[in-house]
């Protein structure tokens, strides 16, 4: 009885609202690492479910605090109270939080993402709603969390590929992929002519997942060699997909630019052709490319640049940027934060040592040719990039096979991976 009557400690709970928004913001970036296994996914995603139990234990005090930190919404405070809002399926506060996100773009991917986090059981009723409401952003967000737990949305997903509103479009169209909706491969074939980038890129993306070996790939390639957002991502799906004389032919096209040579390494490395082997060591030599193209080399070869000791200190004077100085106008993340300095003298001799076990003209990832069985070990013990990759060569290699979910909680990855549910 006495333990019933203990009011939560205001302080407590804003500790708890605090660190999982700190800590909703770090995973976004861990889910995307070329260092983050999934163990390491799992140790984060523990720390913040504990956080968010802390909040829903402190019951309306910890949804309270949640919404007053809404005053300056960013993602992982979006995140926050939205978890605890679908769980206490809390219409009101759900109403208030699609309201912001139709406002504000960082707070629709932090209520987005906050329908992939919860269990499906906490979903019920809810997404049910959404998937049949008016206002397109409701319809997204329960499209998008059926996706997320890869769960079919019915035939409302075709209608929405159809839909006059664009965004709605674009996500209808990525978990037809996501999802492995064969049936809809003809819909996102007529979304190639979509007036909208994104929109024909979703609906590019995904016809090809689901078997279009045709007109998919023209459309990515020409997202592919020209400048927009959507260049890096259609660049790597493309290459995945087509023959080794075809990725050389469009490297050579991307490589006519100097200003293409980050997009060009990423490329040599999806491409995974070891004819780029000895060039990608060569681009080590130049600091500002030397860890992408090191990253680019393991993807090719399957090498754990640290761990074999295949990497150097960072230059003299180095200093991932943002920096601490006020008066510096550069204020942009380090693209390759926390991957390895390839040591280019000892990778030469391994290439020397190692060359034929890799003949060029054929793709390999990480060392082998691309297979299912090789693409499920990856997903189980393969860095989070890796894993993303192999989640795509696996889907391509088996039209119709749903894509397998890298960015959600570890714990659901594991099961997913452990009980074999993953074809």
């Amino acid at each position: 009885m006495l333990a019933h009557s203990r009011q939560p400690i205001p302080a407590v709970i804003q500790q708890h609202a605090e660190e999982s928004a700190i800590l909703r913001h770090v995973r976004s970036s861990l889910v995307r690492a070329p260092h983050v296994k999934l163990h390491h996914l799992r140790r984060l995603d523990e720390r913040l479910a504990a956080h968010l139990d802390g909040l829903a234990v402190a019951g309306d005090a910890g949804s309270r605090l949640c919404m007053g930190a809404l005053e300056t919404p960013g993602v992982g405070e979006v995140f926050a109270a939205a978890v605890l809002a679908i769980e206490h399926k809390d219409s009101t506060r759900l109403d208030h939080l699609f309201a912001l996100a139709a406002a504000l773009p960082q707070a629709q991917r932090g209520l987005t993402s906050a329908f992939g986090w919860v269990s499906a059981h906490d979903l019920k009723g809810i997404v049910a709603e959404l998937l049949a409401s008016r206002p397109p952003i409701r319809r997204e967000a329960g499209i998008a969390a059926c996706a997320m737990h890869r769960l079919d949305p019915g035939a409302m997903l075709a209608e929405a590929c159809n839909d006059p509103d664009p965004s709605l479009r674009a996500r209808a169209f990525r978990a037809a992929g996501e999802i492995g909706r064969r049936d809809l491969r003809s819909a996102c074939t007529q979304g190639l002519k979509d007036e909208d980038d994104l929109a024909r890129f979703q609906a590019a993306s995904s016809a090809l997942l689901l078997g279009d070996r045709d007109r998919s790939l023209a459309v990515l390639e020409g997202f592919a060699t020209t400048p927009n957002a959507c260049r890096a991502p259609a660049l790597r799906l493309w290459l995945k997909a087509v023959d080794a004389p075809s990725a050389h032919r469009l490297l050579k096209t991307i490589a006519q630019d100097p200003a293409n040579r980050r997009l060009l390494i990423q490329g040599a490395g999806s491409a995974g052709d070891a004819h780029y082997l000895p060039w990608l060591i060569g681009q080590m030599a130049d600091d500002r490319l030397a860890r992408l193209a090191g990253e680019s080399f393991s993807f090719v070869t399957g090498l754990d640049l640290a761990a074999l000791d295949l990497e150097r200190p960072p230059p003299d004077g180095f200093e991932p940027g943002p920096n601490d100085d006020p008066e510096d106008p550069d204020t942009a993340m380090d693209e390759d934060d926390s991957l390895p300095w390839p040591d280019a003298r000892k990778l030469r001799d391994w290439w020397d040592a190692n060359q034929t076990r890799f003949p060029p003209g054929r793709r390999v990832f990480l060392g082998e040719s691309v297979s299912v069985g090789h693409c499920r070990r990856v997903l189980r013990e393969g860095f989070q990039r890796q894993r993303s990759a192999a989640a795509i060569d696996l889907s391509l290699l088996q039209p119709g096979t749903p894509l397998f979910p890298t960015s959600q909680p570890a714990w659901r990855q594991a099961r997913l991976l452990g009980a074999g549910e993953w074809r």
